[in-house]
């Protein structure tokens, strides 16, 4: 599955760069997080591995995280790794003048278990609603310093 998303955030592309790729900052826009720790490889840079947890209602979701292209300002491509899924995220950033900036978001999502298959074939607007919501929510920290970090997922 594949998808799309595209959100305009209200601040200089540096400004929303930096807030983006400031692990410190990922609590304030990803709903669940717990925690992020370096593996190997220079953080945020191509091929760095970092061990992700979150808590999505009553699981806890452990993550490997893989940066294939660091090419900030323009460009964070990643990828996610859990039990029964495999997520590739593009992240592009584009000025659309001095005080706006586009964020387009392709993520791609594959199943390789059986639940996960079947979950991703009932529920596809799911992982898209998700993903959106992080958007949102990042778009909220960003411009407004509006953190989910206490609330609940």
């Amino acid at each position: 599955m594949k998808y799309q998303h595209i959100i305009i955030i209200d601040l200089p592309r540096n400004e929303v760069v930096e807030k983006f790729n400031s692990v410190d900052n990922l609590r304030h826009w990803q709903k669940g997080f717990i925690s992020f720790e370096h593996l190997e490889g220079t953080p945020r840079k191509m091929n760095a591995k970092s061990y992700i947890k979150y808590q999505l209602g009553n699981r806890k979701v452990d993550m490997t995280e893989t940066v294939l292209k660091n090419d900030l300002p323009d460009a964070f491509h990643v990828t996610y790794e859990t039990e029964g899924v495999f997520n590739r995220q593009e992240n592009y950033f584009e000025i659309i003048d001095d005080y706006h900036t586009k964020w387009i978001a392709i993520s791609e999502f594959k199943f390789t278990n059986l639940i996960m298959k079947i979950i991703g074939t009932l529920m596809p607007s799911e992982f898209k609603k998700q993903s959106y919501a992080y958007m949102v929510d990042f778009k909220n920290f960003a411009e407004n310093d509006i953190s989910v970090a206490n609330e609940k997922n």
